[in-house]
């Protein structure tokens, strides 16, 4: 149905309100005077903020408002210009949830100039659709995540629609493009939809955007290539503009359940779905030319166009004229309050954006049912025995998990073509992987409806995850250690997020992040330096410590045991490091539960002299954190006991690296008094770690006994080679830490010397073998721990 007159003047005055709000925000410190006066003193003193894709965010809200009126179901609103976020917090005022999450912000003439003066300024909110917006679940200060948010979010929640508003220079991103393909992958039958909104208006800082520059034939068919069907809407008159855009949107909904219904009545093809191509001026209905040069339309609207309106009477006169332009008068009563008619647009309750549920997704959050991980456990008869592949284990578990929550469809593994890769793939026993492309009669476990998601880019799988976890779900990413890298910057805003977050009274905690990293450093010697770096940790360990946690689990075990507790957390980012290869099991399970419990203990089974007495105080402390470091440091203390059974060990292993920190700067810090206990406070502690050495350090350079930690790890040598050549290469085998302890313990005498040289020897003998026949020597893998 065409839209009515009425309809029409209601969409036009919420926008024309939004945006007057939105500049208010941007430059004022409270409301104008009646007579639309602004004294240089109501100026903002420092101006801050986006005013240039504003108006086309006030314009969608509205209509999105519609929307839900005449389609009666429930939009999330992403917004990927996220520095936008003058028009987010402007309309959700406007519907009235901005005030229910902020009652100090009235809905009146008191409470709009709160508005205005809290707007990027000390104390109050920042100038992005942060976690402080409701309605929010992407702050956009990083461009290229928004679409696959939006899909996170409509995964297994087929009655949302996520309107996706994708800016013109977003949409330039490695991580935009790569999104777009996720048209493959959601499933019409059973989740949401994703209404991608490509705002062209023409210009990013100061450079014209590619899309707004290339022709609509070229524009429909990179959209069509994608996967979609576009609609096209384009003007600078308000009135075309609101018809034209109401049209399409009302054609669009109708085609989206169209879409969902066929599918959900058998309908097995793969649908093209609506894509909406918005192309409006950027900074529209703002300064059309400041001092002699043009501003609407223009890159020079991209922030802020009026830049000294404290100083510059001029400039002051051309703000007045702009916030009279939008005619307040008509829009706000005497007190200040949004007319009737205005307010009468929002939906009611949790329908309204800033009100949606699927925004603050810890209301929605349904617990997982875990099944006991301990049944899953590897049985140890004697530490080292068996050998066992952590990540084939853990498989296993994630399988039982899959099968126990199959109903509530709320836990998804995501990650980029390595489930197998990573020895996960017990789950599809149980699940298939989500594909809604072609399938050949060769392919397997590919199905429309599955637990498993895998595309080729990190970004993506992130940010699918990403989405999924603040709608209140659940899941976990695994990856190889080296391409984490890959979403480092991610990583960064959703920590930031999450940190912002708690702090918000009325938002709900969310589950964790929980990153799986294996095929790591010590064990990519067939793919060689590329895939060697383990530094996404230290990355991790940047954030603060309410968010951040890693655990290096040694063994199987130990494996599951952190994977349950990482999966019952909420608002965390959880590291997970462990290896898919054959490695020792080292702990039953009911000492891998108390070991990983406590995130740091002393091995006393492994601790001693070579005649298995414990005295009180060893001679040297052998630390490890990771699989391999911990191989390599039992094996070096069973060359110890052999060869120096006087010497006193301690073996310490970590499991949860923000153990090593103080109590004051991480909750899971130790207290001085019980490091001081584990590591001493005068031996020497030679300490292998999987990672970049120095992060040890950085943990405990506080500690008493700091100055003797002694730590080996990854010192970016690499190539391809053995497993064994690679912990050589880093001076972190086995012989070296010997020599280590040799070098740190003075009163061992002269066996001293001939022992480190005879360890040297060894070291040059196992390289040349490996030069030689391609492996390792077969005493390196074939070492019996004496128990």
């Amino acid at each position: 149905m065409p839209l009515s007159d009425g309809e029409l003047s209601v969409l036009n005055r919420w926008w024309r309100a939004a945006n007057y709000l939105s500049v208010g925000q941007i430059y004022l410190l409270g409301n104008p005077a009646s007579d639309g006066k602004l004294p240089a003193e109501l100026i903002k003193p420092r101006l801050l903020g986006h005013w240039g894709t504003t108006p086309g965010l006030n314009l969608l809200w509205a209509h999105l408002c519609r929307v839900i009126g005449r389609s009666d179901r429930d939009v999330l609103f992403v917004c990927g210009p996220g520095h936008g976020g003058p028009g987010m917090v402007a309309s959700a005022w406007l519907e009235g949830s901005y005030t229910e999450a902020y009652p100090a912000i009235t809905r009146d003439r008191e409470g709009m100039g709160r508005l205005f003066r809290q707007f990027s300024f000390p104390g109050g909110i920042p100038s992005h659709a942060a976690p402080t917006t409701p309605g929010s679940i992407h702050e956009g200060g990083e461009l290229g995540y928004s679409l696959a948010h939006a899909y996170g979010a409509a995964f297994d929640n087929p009655n949302l629609l996520v309107a996706c508003v994708i800016g013109d220079g977003e949409a330039e991103t490695g991580p935009l493009a790569a999104a777009w393909h996720s048209t493959k992958f959601i499933n019409p039958a059973a989740d949401g939809a994703v209404l991608p909104i490509l705002h062209l208006n023409g210009y990013k800082i100061a450079n014209p955007t590619v899309l707004s520059r290339i022709g609509r034939d070229e524009l429909t068919s990179l959209l069509e290539g994608y996967g979609h069907r576009p609609w096209f809407v384009e003007g600078d008159q308000p009135d075309e503009v609101h018809r034209a855009l109401a049209s399409a949107l009302d054609e669009i909904v109708e085609e989206i359940a169209r879409i969902q219904a066929a599918a959900r009545h058998g309908e097995t093809r793969r649908p093209r779905w609506p894509a909406l191509v918005l192309v409006t001026p950027k900074g529209w209905t703002g300064p059309k030319v400041v001092d002699g040069k043009p501003m609407e339309g223009t890159w020079r609207a991209h922030q802020v166009p009026l830049s000294e309106v404290r100083t510059n009477a001029e400039h002051r006169a051309q703000l007045e004229a702009w916030l009279a332009s939008y005619r307040p008068d008509e829009l706000f009563d005497e007190q200040g309050r949004p007319s009737p008619d205005i307010a009468a647009l929002a939906p009611d309750g949790v329908r309204r954006m800033g009100a949606t549920p699927y925004a603050n997704g810890g209301k929605l959050t349904r617990e997982l049912e875990l099944p006991d991980f301990r049944s899953r456990g590897v049985e140890v008869s004697e530490p080292g025995q068996p050998v066992a592949e952590p990540t084939r284990v853990l498989g296993r578990w994630l399988r039982d998990v899959i099968a126990a929550n199959a109903a509530t469809r709320n836990f998804r593994l995501i990650g980029p073509d390595e489930t197998a890769s990573n020895r996960l793939d017990a789950v599809y026993d149980v699940t298939n992987k989500v594909w809604e492309a072609a399938v050949l009669a060769t392919d397997e476990h590919l199905a429309t409806d599955g637990r498993v998601m895998e595309i080729l880019s990190e970004h993506t799988c992130q940010g699918w995850l990403e989405g999924y976890l603040l709608t209140g779900r659940h899941g976990l990413f695994n990856c190889y250690e080296a391409f984490t890298h890959i979403v480092d910057s991610m990583f960064n805003q959703h920590a930031k997020w999450l940190e912002e977050s708690s702090a918000v009274t009325w938002r709900r905690p969310v589950p964790s992040l929980t990153y799986l990293l294996s095929s790591h450093v010590w064990r990519q010697d067939h793919n060689g330096f590329s895939h060697q770096d383990p530094g996404f940790i230290d990355l991790v360990v940047n954030k603060r410590a309410s968010v951040v946690r890693v655990y290096l689990p040694p063994d199987a075990n130990c494996l599951l045991s952190v994977a349950d507790h990482c999966l019952r957390s909420r608002n965390y980012v959880n590291v997970i490091v462990a290896g898919k290869q054959p490695g020792p099991s080292w702990l039953t399970m009911e000492d891998a539960v108390l070991h990983c419990t406590r995130g740091l203990g002393i091995w006393e089974w492994a601790s001693g002299n070579g005649e298995g007495e414990i005295a009180g105080d060893p001679d040297v402390v052998m630390a490890c954190c990771g699989d391999i470091p911990t191989l390599e440091t039992l094996a070096a203390v069973s060359l110890l006991r052999h060869h120096l059974p006087q010497l006193q060990v301690r073996v310490v292993n970590v499991v949860d690296l923000m153990r090593l920190e103080p109590e004051s700067e991480h909750p899971h810090g130790l207290s001085d008094r019980d490091f001081d206990t584990v590591f001493t406070t005068d031996r020497p502690v030679v300490f292998a770690y999987h990672g970049y050495p120095w992060l040890i350090h950085r943990l405990t350079y506080r500690r008493t006994n700091h100055d003797n930690i002694h730590v080996r790890g990854f010192n970016e040598q690499g190539t391809t080679t053995t497993p064994f050549d690679m912990v050589m290469l880093n001076d972190l085998d086995r012989f070296h830490l010997v020599m280590d302890v040799i070098d740190r313990v003075p009163s061992l005498g002269s066996r001293a010397a001939d022992l480190r040289q005879e360890m040297a020897d060894r070291r040059v003998e196992a390289r040349a073998w490996t030069r030689e026949y391609g492996e390792d020597m077969p005493e390196v893998n074939n070492w019996q721990w004496p128990g």
